[in-house]
């Protein structure tokens, strides 16, 4: 979540709580893709041609319909439309994440009514006295829930995060219907067993709808990084905090990505501190941040600290796997193929059924990856096309209808916060001595 309002909100809309009303929207939107692959397809044979069903589907009217769909939903729904767009191609094909990448925009807002009627049930009928000040039209508002500027009566300035209603009993039943709309016919293979990442997917939207788990992911790394003056974690308020309502201090920022025109040595000390802080999650908290999203990192008006938020999707990392991922990184550091390759199974990259070719493929992928921590001296990703050779390569992958093993999920989660840092470093033209970040935790 942002702490400023960056670009104009879409307008209000409210958010529908009940099981059976997030059910019959989710009807009406596989209704209409229904109905438009009818329509276009009948056009196209009166234009002589036999259109496909999969080209049917992934047609862009019906990507509109499908994400404004799933946007009015808010929820689960969204964001696990949100997660999917950002596959690099080992789960679904690129025209299916293109189908949902329109869901990286705001949410609408939900109504003053409806949002009064929230924090009624949260705060008790007379919550307006605790403030001096409540602004009803939030600056952010996302797949979850949405931010509202506020000061207490003794002047101090929060950040209250509110969440959508019926968005935490809707969880399960919202995954389980986006799966059967990306059941499809020619959106995923027939025999892709997607039901584990479901499954951790549900686990981490139940955790990301739990405010009061937030609230203590917020102190926890406050706890860890209070002697890094590099970043600051805004403070919960435990007093006006439930497990749907967030009070947090306010933090004055700025967006991130107005680094890209500071001095280059300010964007590349930010780059930095992101990757070692990375790395010290994995490696020595054993919890990480997994969302990319740019509005999670921010930075002070003068540009000098950055200002971490939105601690929702912290997973834990067990020992095991920080041996694992010690080892792999060690494995890549020396371009040791056959290193990398059982520290990968090991990790769950692939299994012994998956096929020479497509281990041979995943190992070239990770090696490939690596070429930034093996490059004495600071690595240009300005200079680098790296991302777009490894977003193509996993789209490869991805297409190959052979390949049906699905990494675990906390490997998936991991490379999404890792691949987020390399597009964020790209576009501050950021350039990084990623070898010395890494030389502390080579096993």
């Amino acid at each position: 979540m942002s702490s400023t309002s960056d670009r104009p909100l879409p307008r209000f809309a409210a958010v529908p709580s009940s099981r059976p009303g997030r059910l019959l929207r989710l009807g009406g939107i596989a209704a209409g893709i229904a109905g438009g692959v009818v329509t276009d397809g009948l056009r196209q044979l009166a234009q002589g041609r036999r259109p496909g069903l999969p080209e049917l589907l992934l047609a862009p009217a019906q990507a509109m319909r499908l994400a404004s769909g799933l946007a009015g939903l808010r929820g689960a729904a969204m964001k696990l439309g949100q997660m999917l767009s950002l596959d690099p191609g080992l789960v679904l094909p690129k025209e299916a994440a293109a189908l949902l990448a329109q869901l990286q925009e705001a949410a609408p807002p939900m109504p003053p009514p409806q949002l009064e009627r929230v924090l009624a049930r949260a705060w008790g009928a007379g919550w307006r006295a605790r403030f001096k000040t409540f602004e009803m039209r939030p600056f952010a508002a996302a797949s979850i829930g949405q931010m509202h500027r506020a000061e207490t009566l003794d002047g101090q300035r929060l950040a209250i995060k509110v969440q959508y209603p019926g968005v935490r009993a809707s969880i399960d039943s919202d995954v389980d219907n986006i799966a059967a709309l990306l059941r499809l016919p020619g959106l995923l293979p027939r025999e892709m067993d997607i039901s584990p990442l479901l499954s951790a997917a549900k686990a981490q939207l139940h955790a990301e709808a739990d405010y009061a788990a937030e609230a203590a992911q917020l102190s926890a790394f406050g706890d860890f990084l209070r002697n890094d003056p590099r970043f600051v974690v805004p403070t919960p308020v435990t007093a006006l905090s439930t497990p749907e309502v967030l009070a947090m201090a306010f933090v004055d920022s700025r967006p991130i990505a107005s680094l890209a025109t500071a001095e280059p040595t300010r964007r590349d000390a930010a780059m930095t501190a992101l990757i070692e802080l990375t790395l010290r999650e994995l490696f020595v908290f054993g919890a990480m941040q997994t969302d990319p999203n740019p509005g999670n990192f921010r930075v002070t008006p003068d540009g000098g600290r950055i200002v971490l938020l939105d601690f929702g999707a912290v997973r834990p990392i067990a020992p095991e796997l920080q041996a694992a991922f010690r080892a792999l990184l060690a494995a890549g550091l020396d371009a040791d193929r056959a290193a990398s390759r059982t520290a990968m199974q090991t990790i769950g990259y692939f299994d012994a059924a998956t096929a020479p070719r497509h281990q041979d493929a995943i190992v070239e992928m990770f090696l490939r990856a690596m070429a930034p921590l093996r490059q004495r001296g600071p690595y240009d990703f300005a200079r680098q096309d790296l991302l777009a050779e490894l977003r193509d390569r996993g789209l490869a992958l991805g297409l190959d209808r052979d390949l049906m093993h699905v990494p675990p999920a906390d490997t998936l989660f991991l490379h999404r916060k890792i691949g987020g840092l390399y597009l964020l470093a790209t576009q501050l033209r950021a350039k990084v001595d990623c070898a010395a970040c890494v030389a502390p935790y080579r096993a």
